[in-house]
């Protein structure tokens, strides 16, 4: 059985996009869309009427639009993180409208968004509401951050090149690198960067090995690779400002105040202009 891709819906504008965005991606992957309202009864009032109506709503304009991906939709009666949380051990995909330079809107005000994407079992798409369909066919890249060995962004460059293959599109995979302190390398480290050449050669050949198995597995995806010096969020932060869509790997890890999320994921998720790809560890 197929897994959906499930989107949350709250009447915003960017939940509206969300609806739309995983439509088209739903289409492209010959998936079901599903479509959920996460709102606790005892806060729901008159809300969960309206709720239900916007969702029949969208589902039957879904249906009119694109007739050939099946649509479901239901109101849950419980709070928005454990619900979507929930739902995501289920689906495919997750989608879910965002603002942008600030905190993910509608039921998912300050950190309750953020939490959804930490604990989520699967990728977690953020969509602005000026989202459109042409950014997906004007040739824009999709762009994916790469770091550490050859398995550390295994899921998020799996995600990446599933992506592209779908839509018929170029990856750029962005591997940011900087000067270490040498007395805080390792002399196997040192022997390595010495037979490399040199830093950036070192860093163009992990990318390089990085990639291998994805361009093989994905012989007809046409590959960018990009290695640059500077921050991994900046560095990914200029190239989603050209893609279609920035995929990120996430290093979630709980503290005081519960889950947080990397600082490189966090900077592209609030402020790429692009729709954003949070991947989880395999």
């Amino acid at each position: 059985m197929t897994r959906p891709i499930t989107v949350g819906v709250d009447g915003s504008a960017e939940s509206l996009a969300a609806v739309h965005w995983a439509a088209r991606e739903a289409v492209r992957r010959g998936r079901s869309l599903r479509l959920v309202h996460a709102w606790e009864t005892a806060d729901a009032g008159e809300h969960a009427p309206k709720a239900l109506d916007a969702l029949r709503e969208t589902a039957h304009e879904l249906a009119e639009r694109h007739p050939s991906v099946p649509v479901s939709t239901e109101r849950l009666d419980a709070a928005p993180v454990p619900s979507l949380v929930a739902e995501a051990a289920d689906a495919e995909t997750l989608v879910l409208g965002s603002r942008g330079h600030g905190a993910i809107v509608g039921f998912l005000l300050g950190s309750v968004g953020q939490q959804v994407v930490a604990e989520s079992a699967c990728p977690v798409v953020l969509v602005r509401a000026d989202d459109r369909a042409e950014t997906e066919a004007a040739g824009r890249e999709i762009v994916v951050g790469q770091q550490g060995g050859p398995d550390d962004s295994g899921a998020a460059l799996r995600f990446a090149f599933q992506t592209a293959a779908a839509r018929g599109a170029t990856v750029r995979v962005v591997r940011a690198w900087s000067l270490p302190a040498l007395y805080s390398m390792s002399p196997g480290s040192m022997k390595l960067l010495d037979e490399a050449g040199g830093l950036e050669p070192y860093e163009k050949k992990a990318l390089a090995e990085a990639l291998e198995p994805w361009q093989e597995r994905f012989p007809d995806v046409p590959v960018i690779q990009d290695t640059e010096m500077g921050s991994a969020g900046e560095v990914l932060l200029s190239a989603a400002a050209r893609a279609q869509l920035a995929v990120v790997g996430r290093r979630a890890h709980r503290s005081a105040v519960g889950p947080r999320i990397g600082s490189v994921a966090h900077a592209v998720m609030h402020h790429a202009p692009c729709p954003v790809a949070v991947v989880p560890p395999a």
